[in-house]
């Protein structure tokens, strides 16, 4: 019943009119709009050191120089590769929900 009062109050165009001009709103949406833009500005921070970083750089050269055929050792080296850069994703997620709290 609560659910269906709630549906329909948010339906109900005259009272989200009134709700958005309202200052606890306004400020709500101010809030939550400075927040979101700065973890993006964060996030494109900390990506663009990740992505300058020498380390990167290297791994992906030694990555990319091993061929396919060499067998076991270039799988290893693939595997590696793919690892780093799950790890690189996993910190990046993890940044991003601590900036989120």
């Amino acid at each position: 019943m609560l659910a269906r009062l709630l549906f329909n109050l948010i339906n109900n165009h005259r009272i989200v009119e009134k709700l958005a001009e309202s200052r606890p709103i306004r400020r709500a949406a101010q809030i939550t709009a400075y927040a979101i833009t700065k973890a993006q500005i964060a996030g494109r921070d900390a990506s663009e050191r990740v992505m300058r970083s020498e380390t990167l750089r290297q791994v992906r050269a030694e990555a990319d120089r091993v061929p396919g055929d060499l067998g076991e050792m270039g799988s290893r080296l693939k595997k590696v590769k793919e690892t780093f850069v799950n790890e690189v994703k996993e910190g990046w997620k993890d940044g991003s929900r601590q900036i989120k709290k």
